[in-house]
Parts: C-alpha cells; structure tokens; sequence
C-alpha cells in the first residue's frame, strides 16, 4: 500500500515526485514508457519561457512566472544545462506595434521584470541575423534555454535518491475506488494508494475518465521542428518568436544549450496520439516561417527533424487554455495534472511545488530530516578541461575511449548512463543522458556500439535491446526453420 501514486514519468511527473520525495510518504511512479521523458517532455522546444504570454490570473500565468525563477537554482542543485539567454517576440509590420506593447503589460501584471518593447535598430544590436521584415520586438531578458531530457531526468533521479520507487512499462489499464483509496491496474500488477497524481500528458484524459462521470478529452497537438548542426547554432544567441495567434506562439529560432541551432513547431490538432511522424508540409511551413526571423538559415545544416505533442485540452468543463490542477470532485483523492502544454516545461519546478501543497493538505505527512537536494550529472568529455579529462581516465580508461565521435562521447559516459540511478535500458537512454547519436551523422556510427555495451551491462543478448518503446527491436530472433 502507497501513500501516492504518480501517473507518468514525464516533466510535472517528476517534479512532483521530487517535491514529494521531501516528504514521509510512500511514493511510486508508474510509466507506460521504458523511461522517464518518453512523451511529451522529450520532444519540445526547450524553453524557459519568461511569462509574458499566458492570461493574468491564470494558474498559467502564476506558474509560468515561478518556474522561471525556480530554473536557474535548481539547475545548479541537479545539474543539468541551463542557460538565461533572453527572448525577443518579433513583430514584422508597424501597425502590430501595439500588440507588443499589450504583451508587455500582461508580462508586467504577471510579473515579469525587465521588459521592453525594442525598434528595429536595437533588435539588430542583439541579433545581428535578424530578418528584414523585422520593425520591432519585445525584449524579455528572463527568457531561457534547457535541456528538456536532461531536466526531466535529473528530478527523476533525485526522486529516486530520495525514496521514490518507479516502475516502467506499466501502462494503466484501469483504477478501482477501493475502501484505502484506489487499486491501479498494469500489466506489471496492482497497485493501491490513498492518493493518484494523473500527470499521463496526451493519455491524462484517458485516465481521467477512468474514476470521473466528467468526462475530459485532450487533442494531441503536433508540432514539427528541425535541428541544425553546431556550425550555425551561433546564428542566433536569444531565442526567437514570433507574435503569438490563436494557436501558440508561432514558429521559433532559437540555440539549444548543447550549440545548435532549433527551429518550430508547426501546431495541428491530430487524433493519434503516437502521432509523430514529420510531414513534407509542416517541415516546408518550419522552413517559411522562419525565414522571417532569421536571414538565411542555411539548409543544408539540418542534421534532423522530429516532432512533439502537446497536452491541449478541447473538452471540459471549465475555460480552455489553462493549466488543469485539481482534486477531481467526483473522485476525492485523485488529483489531475492535465492540459500541461505550453510552457509546461517551465512550469514544472512550481507544478511540482503547487501539487506537493495539495498532498501536503490532504494527507498531512511530516518532512523528512535527511532529504538530499543535489544531484550531480554524467561528466561531459566534450566539456571537461584537459585537467578533468586526465582525472576521469586516470580513475576509469574507459573514459577516453570514444563511442560517438560527432559529440566526443566515451565509453565512460555511457557505462555511466547505464549504471547510476534509474539508468539507461535503452539506446534512447543513453542518448538522452549523454548525447550520443545526436550529433551530425544521428547515431549512423555510435549506435551499433551502444547496442553492444548495453547487452553487455546488462548481461542480456543483444537482440533483447531496444530503441525505447516496447516493441523497438533491433534485432529479431530467426524464425523456426528459417536461416539468413
């Protein structure tokens, strides 16, 4: 029997188990995925947006604003890539000027600090690249860069320092209400909790609409994206929008921490929610449109393409557009975390704190005395000194024999990845703790090789690894009677 139960490993469901890790509670985590950040956290655009943009008096607004000013501490506990680069809201005809300055006044009532609507020739000072079109901006220096994953993973790993349990591949197939509270259903078993956290992103309707009469629905919305090679990640230092319209804030340049260069996302509302295939289409409206902010982006310097899905709530019973956090009123004990869209990821360090508030409340658990707050990180031979990199060999040879040469990634690194708390199962683990494969040639030489040691880590055969879904098999066992 658990105190609490956490539905998904994405982002908020991680930060949440974090925050609840500070507590005397039982805590598990349930993932359908192999991994923690295999939905939506995975595949977005990495902002730590600075507030401007959400509703005032929304628990967006609130929690956007919080987040943001979370990041930069938490980043230095958990040790993850952060970077407080700025952003300018790109407005492209004079008679849009006002809206800037609206965008100004709805980031001052949330209370973002710093803000100023720029003419053309003070956006070039900052962005030299910027397109000719450009006749003015809205400066918002609070605005940030993050490594999504590698948030997402470091709270997870925290949690688990500190107690959380997690479980993966454990889809939910149903929730009973029984006398404790609820018994939740897997194929991995049942589980029972006096309290359910729904943090299951595009599935937190699903799952929803197992314990309520009220029924939700969430959309997928898609958005595509390209990726450019390090070589141009310098085109821009701040991060790019566009004015925002009905649908989000438009298409996005901006450099990611790790140098390159992000371009997107698209929005289209799609059904299926393993939708991720990228379009000719939505990948030449990527191309169009940022072009208006940033002169010639060089196309041959797309490395890859991939898309994302985001949370969007299109039924219930309250205004859409906002955060849904709450305890579910025909169901006391399950608390929704739903509709985690944009800026969800930004959100998240305050999302963890907002829902650890409502456990504290319901439950009433004491704090623990010997929580540990930090974490520290895989080291990095592509930034280590040549001091660092001497110590790391010097303590393990396997460190200076490098895997994938596009992002200089060792051997170390990976055997890391493999072994430390809640490490890396799959080839997407590994490169999501260390980067390698998502250099210029995309794994085309590192991975046979990261196949290799996970098998062996693991003492599995390697047709037993995996890319990170259940059924992404490299290998195949031969059929009965069949040869090569």
């Amino acid at each position: 029997m658990y105190d609490v139960i956490i539905i998904g490993a994405g982002v908020s469901g991680c930060a949440i188990a974090r925050e609840l890790s500070r507590l005397q509670l039982k805590t598990i985590v349930l993932e359908k995925g192999l991994d923690v950040c295999e939905g939506t956290s995975k595949a977005n655009s990495g902002i730590v947006h600075a507030g401007y943009d959400a509703k005032p008096g929304t628990l967006k607004a609130k929690l956007n604003v919080e987040g943001n000013r979370k990041m930069k501490m938490l980043s230095e506990e958990l040790d993850f890539a952060y970077k407080q680069n700025g952003s300018l809201v790109l407005c492209f005809d004079e008679k849009d000027k006002e809206k800037l300055e609206e965008l100004k006044e709805r980031g001052e009532q949330n209370g973002v600090t710093g803000l100023q609507v720029l003419d053309r020739e003070a956006v070039l000072v900052i962005e030299p690249h910027v397109g000719n079109q450009v006749v003015a901006a809205l400066y918002a220096p609070t605005g940030g860069i993050v490594c999504p994953f590698g948030l997402t993973i470091a709270l997870a790993e925290n949690a688990a320092e500190n107690g959380v349990e997690f479980v993966f591949d454990a889809k939910v197939n149903g929730i009973n209400r029984v006398e404790t509270g609820y018994q939740v259903e897997t194929k991995k078993g049942n589980y029972e909790a006096r309290l359910i956290i729904n943090a299951a992103g595009v599935y937190a309707d699903e799952v929803h609409n197992m314990v309520s009469e009220d029924e939700m629905k969430i959309t997928p919305r898609k958005g595509e994206y390209l990726l450019y090679d390090k070589k141009v990640g310098d085109m821009v230092s701040s991060t790019l929008f566009q004015l925002p319209t009905a649908l989000g804030k438009g298409i996005l340049v901006t450099p990611t921490v790790h140098g390159n260069l992000l371009t997107g996302p698209t929005a289209l509302d799609i059904e299926d929610k393993e939708g991720l295939e990228t379009s000719k289409d939505g990948l030449d409206q990527v191309i169009e449109k940022a072009a208006l902010s940033v002169n010639d982006i060089p196309g041959k310097a797309v490395i890859t393409s991939f898309s994302g899905l985001r949370a969007h709530v299109t039924k219930w019973n309250k205004k859409e557009g906002d955060f849904i956090i709450e305890e579910v009123k025909d169901a006391p004990g399950f608390i929704d975390v739903a509709g985690i869209e944009s800026p969800g990821l930004t959100s998240a360090p305050a999302i963890g704190e907002y829902v650890a508030d409502m456990v504290k409340r319901l439950l009433k658990p004491e704090a623990k005395e010997n929580f540990k707050s930090t974490r520290k990180g895989i080291p990095s031979m592509a930034l280590a000194s040549d001091e660092e990199r001497q110590k790391l060999i010097s303590e393990d040879p396997a460190y200076a024999n490098v895997i994938c040469r596009c992002e200089m990634v060792t051997e170390g690194e990976i055997l890391n990845a493999i072994h430390r708390t809640l490490g890396a199962t799959t080839t997407d683990g590994v490169k999501r703790r260390t980067r390698a494969g998502m250099g210029r040639c995309q794994s085309g030489f590192c991975n046979p090789k990261v196949v290799e040691i996970l098998a062996r880590e693991q003492k599995v055969d390697e047709s037993e690894i995996r890319k990170s879904g259940a059924d992404s098999w490299y290998l195949l066992p031969l059929e009965e009677g069949r040869s090569l």
